[in-house]
């Protein structure tokens, strides 16, 4: 493993700007669905109709995810985020200002949910590619740090989303959470750094060249296999297991213990490593990511409380090494030309199976019950997670065998840095080694 120097990465102007944008944006993140739900049911009092709102959402985003990509890479990832949270800013505003006037219908947050899902498919994979355009050679520092915000957001926006709603309304929340938006896209348009427009050529043709980049990497198509399978398992823990525990273990409070103290376990794994680089990073990743399946096993039991509560602490840790460690391979050994692309394969495999397993986990559990259906689900998680052990690429592969040309890092007495292209050494671009297609979550 190779020791960091530290926070080198915030030295970075342009990755400044990109991580406050993010982070911004993750703090409207968990805001947004407490505020939504308490809307739709002042509004009508219907879980149908919330299922509509959030159905509407996921759908959407899910939908719009291949485009997104193939136009991040096409016409830059900055100019298409910026143009994704203008479209969020307009949808999310204008729910707000109907829940604040009184004239909200539940057709107008539908359609409203459905815009901002479609916008944050074209923004996620151009947020994925413009990362490593910023942060240079301190690119998992960049996305441990993106991870902590994430966590961050997840934490503290419920609780400010519970304040406001408490003292105010859902659309005053909802309000706020289109600011962040605003505040994301006035930020992202100070970024210098990005890809040139590329050629416009048929839509088509770009999405095969994209899945291609995937399917020449046996280690890439095999963990997005695995990781799409575990994102439809993994509710399982998330639905049934609010369930058991609201019947036995303590009810609201004592899922809220689970769900923080898996909060506190990402931070936990994101600061390990802002220091702290593998020499084999998907090797480490798949032996660490064989820990989130604690938490699912320990409730099928179901275990104590605290048990289960330091099982997710450790089961954060987890997921965010995991997570940051598989996001930074993938963008190193992608060309930079199919970042967005090859990112959209990832978002889609995972979002669009994990749809599945929400639609189908309820009629599982009341077949099974509810303890088999998470000893089920644990299992296919260790199955498919540790079947990842058994791909050589997977288990050899080091970080990326190119050079990344580090943006400029601006001191005090220097003006902005000018923009430096990102190069790339030559490299054997044979398929099926470790050192493979890196012709190129």
């Amino acid at each position: 493993m190779r020791l960091a120097s530290g926070l080198d990465v915030l030295r970075l102007r342009d990755f400044r700007l990109v991580f406050a944008a993010a982070a911004v944006s993750f703090l409207g993140d968990g805001i947004q669905p407490l505020a939504l739900t308490f809307a739709v049911l002042d509004l009508t009092g219907s879980a149908t109709d919330l299922g509509f709102a959030l159905g509407a959402w996921t759908i959407a985003l899910v939908a719009s995810l291949l485009v997104g990509g193939v136009v991040a890479d096409r016409f830059g990832r900055r100019v298409v985020m910026i143009g994704a949270d203008v479209v969020r800013l307009a949808s999310q505003g204008a729910i707000a200002a109907l829940l604040i006037t009184g004239r909200a219908t539940i057709a107008e947050i539908v359609v409203g949910q459905a815009l901002l899902g479609a916008a944050t498919g074209f923004f996620n994979p151009a947020s994925s590619g413009l990362v490593p355009r910023v942060a240079g050679e301190w690119l998992q520092q960049a996305n441990s740090l993106r991870g902590m915000a994430m966590a961050s957001g997840a934490i503290a926006g419920p609780a400010i989303a519970g304040g406001l709603v408490a003292a105010s309304s859902p659309g005053v929340a909802l309000a706020i959470d289109a600011g962040t938006y605003a505040a994301s896209a006035l930020l992202l348009a100070r970024v210098q750094r990005d890809i040139p427009a590329q050629p416009a050529g048929r839509f088509l043709d770009d999405l095969r060249r994209g899945f291609a980049e995937v399917r020449s990497r046996t280690w890439l198509w095999c963990t997005l296999v695995a990781l799409s399978i575990v994102n439809a398992v993994t509710v399982g823990f998330m639905v049934i297991g609010a369930l058991i525990v609201k019947r036995h273990l303590g009810g609201p409070g004592g899922w809220a213990l689970i769900l923080s103290l898996q909060g506190v376990g990402a931070l936990v794994g994101g600061s390990a490593l802002l220091r702290v680089s593998p020499r084999r990073p998907l090797l480490v990743a798949t032996l660490i990511g064989l820990v989130p399946v604690l938490p699912t096993f320990l409730m099928a039991v179901p275990a104590a409380l605290a048990l289960i509560a330091a099982a997710a602490l450790l089961g954060g840790v987890g997921e965010m090494v995991f997570n940051t460690l598989w996001e930074t391979t993938l963008q190193q050994h992608i060309p930079d030309e199919a970042r967005s692309r090859v990112s959209s394969y990832d978002w889609f495999g995972s979002l669009a199976l994990r749809t599945v397993g929400y639609a189908l986990i309820g009629p599982f559990a009341a077949a099974v019950g509810d303890s088999t259906a998470l000893y089920c689900c644990g299992v296919v998680e260790l199955i498919a997670v540790g079947s990842l052990l058994l791909v050589s690429d997977i288990r050899t592969l080091g970080p990326a065998p190119v050079s990344l040309a580090a943006p400029a890092i601006e001191t005090r007495a220097e003006r902005p840095h000018t923009i430096t292209p990102l190069t790339r050494e030559p490299i054997d671009s044979r398929p099926g080694t470790a050192s493979d297609a890196d012709s190129a979550v």
